[in-house]
């Protein structure tokens, strides 16, 4: 199994007068195919980690590496080029646009790199939409659907670019209990799958415990990282 994301003592402060340091020399990877959860308190740095992985913060110091290549002093266009082809992100809020149906907010990141969507992409839009249960109201506009086939939708269209990794950012955090049951059921039959690697940052313990690795972090350390098989011996 190789690594598909490598963290290397990574450090980030904000402010320059009054400087807040929010990592903390966290040093972390992620193997290929697993599903990952990040857990900890608000204000402990976890959003902050998120975004550093997937390249939309950088880091004050350190190293990334995502499928071995170095991203940390990556131009702009570059990252951006990268983060479209390798990575998907779900957020706590969906950020749908409102005036288009779910099948073409599927189809948006897409669209960035290319003009017209080809018959083959509306296919595996088509077979997305259908693998997270969504294909009766593919053609509904984004405000005519539930919060849960909202998120669904946002799903789906985080994976329309085959991405390696999957990154999510309390993605039920708005959803009650079912819904919240049924989203993760989803995100571990994707994982199981298409061999996507998911690292899921959440404050819900039901849903961390159903990951294979608890990464635990604190005043942006690391305090606890425990995968399954450790988890067994300890019970």
């Amino acid at each position: 199994m190789h690594n598909v994301i490598e963290l290397k003592n990574i450090d980030k402060v904000y402010g320059s007068v009054i400087k807040t340091q929010v990592l903390n020399d966290i040093s972390l990877s992620f193997e290929e195919g697993t599903f990952n959860s990040i857990i900890g308190a608000s204000g402990s740095g976890k959003s902050t980690l998120l975004n550093i992985m997937g390249t939309l913060d950088k880091p004050s110091s350190g190293e990334i590496y995502i499928n071995g290549i170095r991203t940390d002093k990556m131009k702009k266009n570059q990252l951006a080029e990268l983060r479209n082809k390798t990575i998907g992100f779900i957020f706590q809020f969906h950020y749908l646009l409102p005036e288009f149906t779910a099948l073409e907010n599927v189809l948006m990141p897409y669209m960035i790199g290319n003009s017209k969507p080809s018959k083959e992409i509306i296919k595996r839009a088509d077979e997305l939409l259908d693998l997270v249960g969504l294909s009766k109201v593919k053609n509904n506009l984004a405000t005519n659907m539930s919060g849960g086939q909202q998120q669904r939708t946002a799903i789906a269209r985080a994976l329309i670019n085959n991405p390696k990794i999957v990154l999510a950012d309390e993605p039920t955090g708005n959803l009650d209990s079912e819904s919240t049951e049924n989203i993760y059921k989803l995100l571990r039959d994707i994982n199981e799958k298409m061999k996507t690697t998911f690292i899921v940052i959440t404050h819900d313990n039901r849903i961390a415990e159903k990951a294979d690795r608890i990464i635990e972090i604190k005043d942006g350390k690391i305090t606890m990282d425990t995968s399954k098989e450790n988890l067994a011996i300890g019970l």
